[in-house]
This record gives C-alpha cells, structure tokens and sequence, in this order.
C-alpha cells in the first residue's frame, strides 16, 4: 500500500499535538513548535504562513522525517512516519543541486538512486526537462543557468520522482518578482498537470512562504501559525476558482478581500514578533 492508497481513506498529512524542541549550544531547550495540529488532504495545496522564525520549516522537516517531533504524531498516509518516506519530495529554498553535473544528469540523479534503470532515467529525466522548458539546457551546468532556470532544474529533479507529497520551503524567495510569478504559474501548472504514465500528478502540497499573496494566488487554503513557538492560529479556505494565473488572480476583488481578512490575523503575530526582538534589543 502506496501513500496514495491510504488506509482507510486517511488524509495525506497529518499533525497531532506535535512538539519539536531542540538543544542549545547551552544545553537548554528551544520549542520550535508546540501542540501542532495541522490536517493536509489527498491532492490539497496549502500554504503556511507565520512570522518570521515561528518554526514554519520545522514543521516541512518533521513531515518529511528529516527530525521526528519530541511529542505528538506526525502521520503520512495515515502511518506514523519511520524515516524519510520515499513519496516525499522536498524543495529547498536553496537550490539542491549537483554543482558538477549537468541539468540532465541532475534530474536523473534521483531515478537513478532508487534503482531506475540509466535509460529509463535518461528518458524520465528529458521529459521532466521539457515540462519546464530546459530541453535545450541539459548540457549545461548550474552555474551557467540563471535563477530561475535553477529553480527549474529543482522543480523537475523532485517532480520526475513523481512525489505524492511535495513539500515546499520558500523555495521562489530569491527570485525576483517578475521570474517569481512565472515559477507560481509553472508550480500550478506541473502540480495540475500529469505525473509518469499520464496519470494526473495532483501531489499534496505544503508550500511555506513569508509572502501572503504568493500563499493566497497558490493555495487551496491557507494556514497561519502563531508567533514562536509555532502552533497553528486559524485555517482560511482559499474559494477562487482553478485553474488560476497569479498575476490575474490578484486582481480578482475576493482575492483582497481574502488578503485582508487572513492579514488581519497574521498581521497580529508579526507584531507579536516584532514587539519580542524590540524587547530583546532594549
């Protein structure tokens, strides 16, 4: 049984009362977050949001297996999760690629490790390059490539695994803001479009972001988290109609009224935040 045949129909993510603390180099506990329920569907897009520092990519590592929460449930597929789960994907806001191989290779990189056959590879791999538009760069090394053509090669070297969840950490931060909405529009694009075979892809998204907007054009629903230690404050539907382009949706009148209805909880933790590293300071 897959993560995509999920016992008992069980969601595809699931947090129950997850606590992650860490030790400081002083040997004293730091909560990162605490008492954690979030519920993340079959095929859903969400988007997570907080103030800076709350502990939003914690929770990315913690579903990923990358650390196992101190208390609580972290559940994938409805089964705790024992490591890292090969139907997970991971995009870093840094780009997580080989530096000494080109663009093919580095998409086939993947396939290869989990035991897929090199012409297999190969073919996956110029598939997945054609998707997002690098076909005529896949002899080329990342440091030829521009920013967000990196971004690209990261999207098609997760995407080509065809990852059933695909977690998302900031990962358009250091594009600029035109490249941004274009990496959005292709995001949407790849994640409605159709995985290996032709099946349609539709994995579940967790996709972390300081950018209320970026979170609102993408989402399905949007999730807030308090200000640290993380835990979650409100869950707000995201009702626009699919299939979206960022830029128009913006523009949309319910996408404001939207905006200002999730900044008028969010915009309380940032001050929260604010008004901690002001007292820090003083």
């Amino acid at each position: 049984m897959t993560i995509g045949d999920p016992p008992g129909g069980a969601p595809a993510i699931e947090l129950r009362g997850a606590t992650k603390v860490f030790r400081t180099p002083s040997g004293a506990g730091h909560t990162a977050v605490r008492a954690l329920d979030l519920t993340v569907e079959q095929g859903e897009f969400v988007a997570v949001v907080g103030p800076t520092g709350c502990g939003k990519s914690t929770t990315l590592t913690l579903v990923s297996g990358l650390e196992e929460p101190t208390e609580g449930e972290v559940l994938v597929g409805g089964r705790p999760v024992a490591g890292i789960p090969p139907q997970v994907g991971f995009v870093f806001q840094q780009d997580a690629v080989f530096p000494w191989r080109t663009v093919l290779s580095n998409v086939m990189a993947g396939p290869r490790f989990r035991g897929v056959p090199k012409t297999e590879a190969r073919d996956r791999a110029r598939d997945w390059l054609r998707r997002v538009g690098l076909t005529a760069f896949e002899g080329r090394y990342p440091h030829q490539l521009s920013g967000g053509q990196r971004k690209r090669v990261a999207l098609a070297q997760t995407l080509v695994n065809d990852p059933e969840i695909l977690l998302m950490d900031e990962p358009f931060s250091a594009l600029d803001v035109q490249t941004r909405a274009l990496m959005s529009d292709e995001l949407l694009h790849l994640w409605g479009g159709s995985g290996t075979g032709g099946r349609a892809s539709r994995a579940s998204v967790v996709f972390v972001t300081h950018d209320l907007e970026e979170a609102i054009a993408l989402a399905d629903k949007v999730v807030v988290m308090t200000a640290g230690p993380a835990t979650v404050k409100e869950v707000f539907p995201v009702p626009l109609p699919r299939p979206r382009k960022v830029e128009s949706v913006r523009l949309e009148p319910r996408f404001v009224e939207i905006y200002r209805e999730i900044w008028a909880s969010l915009g309380e933790e940032v001050r929260i935040t604010r008004e901690r590293g002001a007292g820090r300071a003083a």
